[in-house]
């Protein structure tokens, strides 16, 4: 077991073992939300390790608040996103561009990235491990995209990742922001095996004393850890019949038709988010699904920056429905947001289209050299 320094900071441990490398997430009290030093040591890592040929594999998971597992990622830092915002701070730019860049070096990446999604696996969380080729869940996996909480929209790729799943089951994870476990994580093609959570430190120390890391070899050892994940609880039918439609208000008039407590909770959810970035997260995840990865990536840049300085309907920084979710669920905590327009009635279809121009031309965009 040999330390490397060179990768090594507080918030994110490096260490190789034999021929894998081990990423550590050592952020245990802010469940591992990532920092923008956290972004910068993980891509400084993985570039590193890409280009060196003693490395065969890469290994990810996060510290628990009692030791190593129990808590993956919570996301990005939001409140780092609040007071850069409100002071002006440029490091928010580079933020969601390291990030994305980072998102996509893990997706493309020539090594087998082994993520070990135990607890929270949330936001950024899955913007480091839906690119893995191998996506470990637990029964105690906590899983989301939970931006539209707080009238943001599912980046990280998210509008790549969501298309891609069975039955429109990404658009009601996008808009809903609900929380799922290791059984419907596999349902919806998010995750790829269930591990018993007790032996994930055995798993790990057992994936590091591997001879080779091929295909066989991976899905050996992977056999020796497999426990059945919690049943599915997701009405994929329903959520296939209703999650179709071209607009969120047709999605909501479609719930309005059905029954059970399902309907129920999914109708509450979409009456209290942001109806502006509801329809944008529903158009981001359609235009996603006919997008390459990098081309997806752009468009979400251009995004993001319209979300904090939204230019085409003159409203900057705290009067965004982004800022105004944040401070109402995370900074002042009264759960009372002012959107604005308060209606998916009241949603046009020029509010929406706005936040897919681009603010930079092809040449000048910050995700240009995304291959």
């Amino acid at each position: 077991m040999s330390l490397n320094p060179v990768y090594a900071c507080p918030e994110v441990v490096t260490e190789v073992r034999g021929r894998l490398a081990c990423i550590t997430l050592n952020r245990p009290r802010a469940l591992n939300a990532l920092s923008l030093p956290m972004i910068r040591a993980l891509a400084a890592a993985l570039l590193a390790w890409r280009d060196d040929p003693a490395i065969e594999a890469v290994a990810i998971r996060g510290m628990g608040k009692e030791g190593p597992f129990g808590a993956f990622c919570a996301g990005g830092d939001i409140r780092f996103f609040h007071q850069a915002v409100l002071r002006g701070d440029a490091e928010l730019e580079d933020f969601f561009t390291e990030e994305y860049a980072l998102n996509h070096l893990i997706h493309h990446y020539s090594k087998p990235y082994i993520a070990f999604m135990d607890g929270v696996v949330m936001g950024g969380g899955m913007g480091i491990s839906q690119g893995a080729k191998l996506r470990i869940v637990t029964p105690r996996t906590k899983m989301a995209m939970p931006e539209t909480n707080i009238g943001l929209f599912p980046d990280v790729g998210g509008g790549w990742f969501l298309a891609r799943t069975p039955g429109h089951g990404g658009e009601w994870l996008a808009l809903t922001s609900e929380v799922v476990g290791a059984g419907d994580a596999l349902a919806l093609q998010l995750a790829d095996a269930c591990f018993d959570a007790p032996r994930l430190g055995e798993a790990w120390d057992a994936l590091a004393a591997q001879a080779s890391y091929d295909d066989r070899s991976l899905q050996a050892w992977q056999q020796a850890y497999l426990t059945p994940a919690p049943a599915a609880t997701l009405p994929l039918d329903a959520i296939a019949r209703c999650f179709a439609h071209s607009s969120v208000l047709a999605i909501v008039q479609a719930l309005v038709q059905e029954t059970g407590a399902w309907a129920a909770t999914t109708l509450q959810a979409l009456r209290t988010h942001s109806p502006l970035m509801l329809e944008v997260t529903l158009a981001q995840i359609r235009r996603g699904a006919r997008m390459s990865l990098a081309d997806e990536l752009r468009m979400e840049r251009d995004m993001v920056r319209h979300c904090f300085n939204t230019r085409h309907l003159e409203r900057y920084m705290a009067a965004t429905d982004t800022m105004e979710g944040i401070r109402a669920l995370v900074v002042d905590k009264d759960r009372q947001p002012r959107w604005n327009p308060a209606r998916l009635e009241d949603v046009t279809p020029q509010m929406v289209d706005g936040f897919f121009e681009s603010p930079w031309p092809a040449h000048a965009h910050p995700l240009r050299e995304l291959a």
